[in-house]
């Protein structure tokens, strides 16, 4: 799945924070994150894990000390693998969520966004629609607009 967790994460985000200096291209980039790392490695494994998102953030937190305008930008990955972990219902598998507190095996868990057939389909057709909805609430169909959000990162409504 993809614009399932880009459409849900940038809706959730925006309606939240309604912050316009958020950098929502780092935001997409957490939100897909934990599948394209996981994926690879056979099905859902530590950055479907809470204790993943949570090493990100000290990542973040530890790596931007003393340095706030790049912790303000980078904190979009942590907080959109977050999102994720809550888009993927990714809880209903306890052993990875809580990993490696209920044990350091993952039991070849699948993907949750690849186990769910027909379900994943018509999530990911919401998904593009709330995509659609970012494009015209957000005016990426100007040129300019687009480009200062493939420089910045920032969505203005229109």
């Amino acid at each position: 799945m993809f614009f399932w967790f880009i459409g849900t994460a940038v809706l959730a985000v925006w309606f939240v924070f309604h912050d316009s200096r958020f950098d929502y291209r780092l935001l997409v980039v957490g939100a897909l994150l934990p599948d394209v790392i996981d994926a690879p490695m056979g099905g859902a494994r530590a950055l479907h894990s809470v204790t993943g998102s949570v090493a990100i953030l000290l990542l973040v937190m530890f790596a931007t000390f003393g340095r706030r305008p790049i912790r303000r930008r980078l904190l979009a990955v942590p907080i959109g693998t977050f999102l994720h972990l809550v888009f993927d219902g990714a809880w209903a598998n306890t052993k990875v969520f809580w990993w490696p507190f209920g044990g350091v095996g993952f039991s070849d868990a699948p993907l949750p966004s690849w186990d769910r057939g027909a379900i994943g389909i018509l999530l990911e057709v919401v998904g593009l629609g709330l995509c659609v909805w970012a494009i015209r609430a957000f005016g990426l169909r100007d040129r300019v607009r687009r480009q200062r959000f493939w420089k910045t990162g920032v969505l203005e409504p229109c």
